[in-house]
């Protein structure tokens, strides 16, 4: 009877932590700053014709945890809605991330990357384009992950943000975001 009592406890932790898991929130992180702090001066733009451009464009590090069941691959935005009023700036938006990809390091995405498919941004690029924010207050740089049931190859590359977002409309299993402030120091 002890053995018996001692299977079903043991079923029951194991199921209790199996539930756990499965009540864990779908996140997306950096180790290099957190919700709604400062991203670094490297992380903004370098085009060199605008002054307010003063970085390196080198692409902060992501990483996220916990995906809807069902997912088969990601898409990302990232978005100043603050930018060119009224439609805000569109940074990056990239899909077709496979399931098995978690983040993406630092600098990974400042060129185009075989780990996504490259969207077109505000500044027509397929890759990751830094804030160029003017000085004064900062601009709220919006990272969005949409967890999908699209295969990555589903969608044609070149797509700009907001036809992505229709092309998600049915196929969105769960989002997620980060928001990193900056402007000119």
């Amino acid at each position: 009877m002890n053995s018996l009592k001692t299977i079903l406890l043991a079923a029951a932790v194991a199921l209790g932590a199996h539930a756990a898991h499965a009540a864990e929130p779908f996140t997306l992180s950096s180790p290099a700053f957190k919700d709604g702090e400062r991203l670094a001066v490297k992380n903004a733009g370098d085009n060199k014709s605008n002054p307010n451009c003063v970085g390196q464009n080198i692409s902060p590090p992501l990483a996220w945890a916990n995906p809807p069941e069902g997912t088969k691959s990601y898409a990302l935005l990232m978005f100043d809605p603050e930018g060119r009023p009224p439609g805000g700036v569109s940074h990056w938006v990239a899909y077709g991330i496979p399931a098995s990809v978690t983040g993406f390091a630092e600098g990974e995405v400042s060129k185009t990357s075989d780990k996504y498919v490259g969207g077109v941004s505000t500044q027509k690029l397929p890759s990751y384009s830094g804030p160029c924010t003017p000085a004064g207050a900062p601009h709220h740089y919006t990272f969005t992950l949409f967890a999908t049931d699209l295969e990555p190859t589903a969608l044609q590359p070149g797509l700009a943000r907001d036809e992505l977002i229709k092309a998600l409309e049915g196929h969105t299993k769960g989002a997620t975001g980060l928001i990193g402030l900056f402007s000119k120091p």
